[in-house]
């Protein structure tokens, strides 16, 4: 599996404004791409005040949440004390989890982080366009926040937006307070939160034991199902790693299907799982799914919304 390049993933992709050195350079690289970019950019932004769902107060809520976010991207990095903490494996994987929950984490798991969870390149803002990423640091903490059920049953509506904005900066926070604790024991440790990861948390967390992948592209946790929300800590701190979970849900989403027939983009396939990029998954588009986004405003979630393991079925249910 090659490491994956951030300057490809859809945000970072909408990031790159007409005329600008990383448009050109990308485009470039890309023309298959540059006509139906084009076309995304020229769609509402979310929570436009035109779209379909929009609410003064959720939307104002929401663009809040988002610009906290963005005040707090720059702390995802810092120095570790010179004064090193000594322990074993076992004992700082406890005080780590036991750490992730007190900050409010549902859910963690510890995994090893081979190279390919890391993207190659960075590219979703001016500054660190297509900078290499060579930190690989050995150890992930993955965790999860739930995100509400009786908020993402509104999807599309804005305001399941609001849950996930709300979602992505209990993320954010929890995250740097690992990282800023790790730090103060004298290891490294980087959080990776919205607009600022270097590494892919799916299978980050995946690999932790953390949930499997579903039809949707989603990660399906046993206790929530795919309404989680991500967060990741990297670290050289010693850690005892988990087992991913020995679930294979093949059968029961190629019988289910809900997703597929649900989604208003038809961005999820109705037929199986393919190769991609080196694996055997299911293929969304994700320009079909952003295209959706951009139409009606909000970041719809209705894949999340019908998905069964979202209704609390479980792994022993699906089997």
């Amino acid at each position: 599996m090659t490491r994956y390049d951030e300057r490809d993933t859809m945000f970072a992709r909408m990031n790159y404004e007409a005329g600008s050195p990383e448009y050109r350079d990308y485009y470039s690289r890309h023309p298959e791409l540059k006509e139906v970019d084009d076309e995304l950019r020229s769609k509402l932004d979310l929570c436009d005040v035109s779209s379909l769902y929009y609410d003064l107060i959720e939307a104002s809520e929401i663009r809040s949440n988002f610009s906290l976010v963005e005040d707090l991207r720059p702390l995802c990095e810092g120095m570790p004390s010179n004064n090193r903490f000594r322990s074993d494996s076992s004992s700082f994987t406890d005080l780590v989890r036991r750490v992730a929950h007190d900050f409010g984490a549902d859910l963690v798991g510890v995994a090893e982080m081979k190279p390919e969870f890391y993207y190659s390149h960075r590219g979703r803002h001016r500054e660190h366009y297509g900078k290499k990423i060579t930190d690989l640091l050995p150890f992930g903490i993955a965790f999860a926040v739930e995100i509400k059920k009786d908020m993402i049953d509104s999807a599309p509506a804005m305001t399941a937006m609001v849950e996930s904005s709300r979602t992505y900066l209990k993320a954010a926070t929890i995250g740097l307070s690992i990282s800023y604790f790790i730090r103060s024991l004298g290891y490294s440790a980087r959080n990776h939160m919205d607009g600022n990861y270097l590494a892919i948390l799916p299978l980050v967390a995946e690999a932790s034991g953390l949930g499997v992948f579903g039809r949707h592209g989603l990660l399906i946790s046993d206790r929530f199902g795919p309404r989680i929300k991500l967060g990741l800590v990297t670290t050289d701190m010693p850690l005892k790693c988990d087992q991913s979970i020995n679930v294979d849900l093949e059968s029961f989403c190629g019988s289910c299907g809900i997703c597929s027939t649900k989604c208003p983009a038809s961005a999820i396939p109705v037929n199986g799982k393919e190769i991609v990029n080196g694996t055997r998954k299911w293929r969304i588009s994700h320009e079909l799914c952003y295209s959706y986004w951009r139409t009606n405003g909000t970041d719809c979630g209705i894949c999340i919304r019908v998905c069964p393991f979202s209704k609390g079925i479980g792994f022993s249910q699906s089997m």
